[in-house]
């Protein structure tokens, strides 16, 4: 019996040899590519590290946040800011001030971003503080009708803040976009440019994540937002001392921040003091005041203090005898305020604004400037 062939042994390896070697490059390949991104995701870490020193920590990125275009970008508070308790403070004022503002509305803000980004709120608010019905859709549903509600509302506020230098840092987008730090960068502007008789918390800033979409891939850095810096202070005005009918000089700080942190309980003497020199001038006109904070709010009887104590008659057209918006009463205070100059006193440290908001201590600052130089005339 003859012995079996034997089959050849090169077919077999030679084809396990063929495979392993296509194997090997993929494998290759694979390893090359990983190693290439493994160095790409180190490159975008450092860069991320030296944009963002302060806040190494990965944020979490909701879904609807990755949505982006190509070179969009989008950006969020740092979930760490939020904590602040500035930040929480900030908020939290600027709440009870519009809902303060908005009571005869009863509307209830709860959540700036839900409750503002629709333009309804912000045109009540503004159609308060600026005494002036804007030409809108009460009730609008379609995003469409939003945006351009949205719109007619952020003109009216662009027009009465750019005049007067301010930058504007928002748009329709960002806050129908329900984007926060836009819409307290807009409640900032307004409730400063009103004076609105609030404390807001100094030096307010928060981390913001900015994410943008370049080449198709996600990129995040962080940058320091600033929503307040200082509030406005009054110097050169004097400390409150001695009897109902004195005023002494002391510090340069501001007499009736001291009366009202310190001294509430002298708060009645001093008015009463004021009351007393207005009435006496005023009653010449068989005009009375009982109340500071209300009655010279509309810059009427501020006016006609001036005249009676320069002794002399201010022509009816230079001011609006019964103002009805709250750009005429500003324009009556202004006026009053450069009656007061032309008397020779210095330009009042407190702005008309705060006056026709009833912010009883710049009545206090005003009237007692007035007091100063006019409190021996007959």
């Amino acid at each position: 019996m003859s012995a079996a062939p034997v089959r050849s042994p090169t077919l077999r390896p030679h084809r396990m040899k063929k495979e392993e070697s296509f194997l090997g490059k993929l494998g290759g390949t694979l390893a090359r590519k990983k190693k290439a991104k493994e160095v790409s995701d180190l490159q975008e870490e450092g860069k991320n590290a030296i944009n963002a020193p302060m806040n190494p920590s990965a944020v979490d990125i909701h879904p609807e946040d990755t949505l982006l275009e190509e070179n969009e970008e989008r950006t969020m508070i740092d979930p760490n800011s939020k904590e602040d308790p500035k930040f929480k403070e900030l908020i939290k004022v600027l709440i009870d001030w519009i809902n303060d503002v908005l009571v005869e509305e009863r509307i209830i803000v709860k959540q700036l971003e839900e409750d503002l980004y629709d333009g309804q709120v912000l045109q009540k608010l503004l159609e308060k503080l600026a005494d002036r019905k804007l030409n809108v859709a009460e009730v609008t549903q379609s995003e469409i009708g939003q945006k351009q509600k949205l719109q007619t509302v952020l003109e009216a506020v662009h027009d009465l803040l750019r005049p007067h230098g301010w930058t504007i840092k928002w748009n329709v987008d960002s806050i129908h976009g329900k984007n926060l730090i836009s819409i307290l960068h807009l409640l900032v502007a307004l409730a400063m440019h009103f004076r609105a008789p609030i404390r807001l918390p100094e030096h307010v800033a928060v981390q913001v994540v900015v994410v943008r979409k370049r080449e198709g891939l996600l990129q995040t850095t962080h940058v320091s937002e600033e929503l307040t810096t200082t509030t406005d202070c009054f110097p050169h005005l004097c400390c409150w001392k001695g009897s109902d009918s004195d005023f002494s000089p002391q510090t340069e700080r501001d007499a009736f921040d001291t009366l009202f942190d310190h001294a509430p309980d002298k708060l009645s003497v001093v008015k009463k003091s004021l009351i007393t020199f207005v009435n006496k001038h005023l009653n010449k006109l068989n005009l009375e005041v009982t109340e500071l904070e209300t009655q010279f709010a509309d810059g009427v009887y501020l006016v006609l203090l001036m005249g009676l104590l320069e002794d002399y008659f201010v022509p009816l057209h230079n001011f609006y005898l019964t103002p009805e918006s709250f750009d005429q009463k500003v324009h009556n205070v202004s006026f009053a305020f450069e009656l007061m100059q032309d008397g020779g006193l210095k330009k009042p440290k407190a702005r008309p604004e705060d006056v026709v908001n009833l912010d009883l201590k710049s009545t206090l600052r005003v009237l007692y400037n007035l007091f100063t130089k006019y409190k021996n005339v007959e």
